[in-house]
């Protein structure tokens, strides 16, 4: 009973709040970048990404503007910018080991050079969840609108890319801009989670409810409305969890997430085709 009490004494802080509610809006919009993380084939990208962040807090921490602001437009930038080498022999893989190697040298040196105190920046890999604040809410809750709402109104065209890539081009679906829009959706996503989890703990938010969704659902639909469902499950248990046992959240929720994908995988498997892109045709080029 006293520990009942003391997670109601908790919840009503207002840090405590905010964490909360910006857990429930990242388990809206952040599983299903999960989803488009394993329908591309792209598991690399979580990593590169968490890279860049780091850069764009040290530069941040530099400038003297907003380290989550920073690392948010770095990501979105990389994103961006990584789409064109996934037409390249090494596809993705190749292109986010460069971009992970590139990215944390130059932040490495950043902090050199510039003087900075480099346990701020390396603070935001272990998450900071009761500091989130009105930005990481507004893009948050960005995500969780954006992120859902571009699934449903290109449902098909999404569909056919995590499904075959050559498929996708030989039925007009303008396949560059869409794994444009998709790639800086992901990096944004990530970033949005780091002060959550931390970047190291990212999977959490992202991949691992996709992973469990993947087994469950029968449709691409399908498999994205599981994946919600999950995270929003997953997010409020592990946060209730975390309170309760007075446990840093971040490893909390990893645990409670991968608990989850363990047991799912107890369910027999159903007789259905995958609808993820191999990755062969995930990583070749359209001309």
């Amino acid at each position: 009973m006293n520990l009942a009490a003391d997670v109601g004494e908790l919840l009503q802080l207002l840090p405590v709040q905010r964490a909360g509610f910006a857990l429930l809006l990242a388990a809206v919009g952040l599983p299903v970048v999960g989803v488009v993380i394993v329908g591309l084939d792209i598991m690399p990208v979580r990593f590169a990404m968490m890279h860049v962040a780091l850069l764009g807090i040290a530069v941040g921490l530099l400038t003297g503007l907003d380290p989550m602001v920073c690392a948010l437009v770095a990501c979105a930038l990389a994103g961006a910018g990584v789409a064109p080498l996934a037409r390249t022999p090494d596809g993705l893989s190749g292109a986010m080991g460069l971009l992970m190697s590139l990215a944390i040298a130059a932040a490495l040196l950043v902090l050199a050079v510039s003087g900075v105190n480099a346990s701020g920046a390396f603070a935001l890999l272990w998450g900071s969840i009761l500091s989130v604040g009105t930005a990481d809410l507004v893009v948050l809750g960005l995500l969780a609108v954006l992120v859902p709402g571009l699934f449903w109104w290109k449902r098909r065209d999404i569909a056919l890319l995590l499904y075959d890539r050559e498929l996708a081009q030989c039925s007009g679906v303008p396949v560059r801009a869409h794994t444009l829009v998709l790639l800086v959706l992901v990096a944004v996503a990530v970033a949005g989670a780091i002060k959550l989890t931390g970047a190291l703990l990212v999977d959490a938010l992202t991949l691992l409810p996709a992973l469990a969704a993947r087994r469950l659902g029968t449709s691409l639909k399908s498999i994205t409305l599981w994946a919600i469902a999950l995270g929003i499950a997953v997010n409020l248990t592990g946060f209730l969890v975390a309170l309760w046992l007075d446990w840093p959240p971040g490893p909390v929720l990893v645990l409670t997430a991968g608990a989850v994908v363990l047991a799912v995988h107890l369910v027999p498997e159903r007789r259905i085709s995958s609808w993820r892109a191999p990755a062969s045709a995930s990583l070749t080029s359209s001309h």
